[in-house]
């Protein structure tokens, strides 16, 4: 009898915020594949507007070299060089090193096809640019947006014990979201998001004949499309750390509320 509170049936996710999840989850899976089949056409990664040999402004470089017989993966990051054979560079395929930037198992297609990547690659962006439109327009309307991701005076105040929790595990699982879950979610949401969308499409030739201003916002192309990695990586370790807050969070029920909308051990409508 003493365990039925906890037990109660609460309506914790409402329909937007369930489909948005999901839609956002398969785009950013095939953008992240498809996104890295584009990027080995040039593994490079440049600040400025131009790139090329007259340029020194190289930040990172994924390539291969030749050791005597022997193939190397060489990644150079700021200057620094580091031996990559085997995940960056030089990969194996059919029980042989080939010079490659990413596994097969990381891009798609898996094997070499920038038309088939720039495919993908498009259709899911405006999937995403869809989705995070119809999410910001959903939250506003019922409220979501305010009361559960935009961090208030009181959230920031609470931040830095939030933080220590977080550190030493020691998680509550109330009926909102604790200060640093909605700075997280505000951070992904409102700013990298629309950053990484931007910077997508600063690098479209079209979008720059009609939008001139973009690439001087980003400080050129070459600027845009590193801005547009980075964020890229930003977005992996995020999705690292949302998965491990969830395995550490009743991982069933937080799933069964994702794809219902109901939750068995309490949390906050939304």
């Amino acid at each position: 009898m003493s365990d039925e509170p906890s037990q109660a049936r609460v309506y914790r996710h409402r329909l937007p915020t369930r489909l948005t999840h999901w839609l956002w989850a398969i785009s950013l899976f095939f953008l992240l594949l498809s996104g890295l089949q584009i990027f080995m056409a040039r593994p490079d990664l440049y600040i400025g507007r131009q790139s090329g040999f007259a340029f020194d402004n190289t930040v990172l470089s994924i390539g291969a070299v030749m050791d005597g017989a022997q193939m190397r993966g060489v990644t150079e990051l700021f200057g620094h060089r580091f031996d990559t054979t085997g995940w960056l560079g030089a990969v194996e395929e059919q029980g042989r090193l080939v010079s490659k930037s990413f596994p097969g198992w990381m891009t798609i297609p898996s094997y070499r096809d920038l038309a088939s990547g720039r495919v993908v690659h498009f259709f899911f962006a405006w999937l995403l640019v869809g989705t995070l439109a119809a999410w910001l327009l959903a939250g506003m309307l019922n409220g979501h947006l305010r009361r559960d991701i935009v961090p208030g005076r009181r959230d920031l105040a609470a931040l830095p014990r939030d933080v220590a929790d977080h550190a030493r595990l020691r998680l509550k699982h109330g009926r909102g979201y604790g200060p640093l879950q909605k700075l997280s979610y505000a951070f992904i949401l409102i700013l990298a998001l629309p950053l990484m969308i931007l910077t997508g499409l600063t690098m479209s030739p079209g979008v720059n004949a009609m939008v001139p201003f973009l690439a001087d916002l980003f400080g050129g192309r070459q600027s845009a499309r590193t801005l547009h990695f980075v964020i890229m990586l930003v977005l992996v370790g995020f999705f690292v750390v949302h998965i491990v807050m969830v395995l550490l969070a009743h991982p069933v029920d937080q799933l069964r509320s994702m794809i219902t909308g109901w939750s068995r051990d309490g949390g906050d409508k939304q």
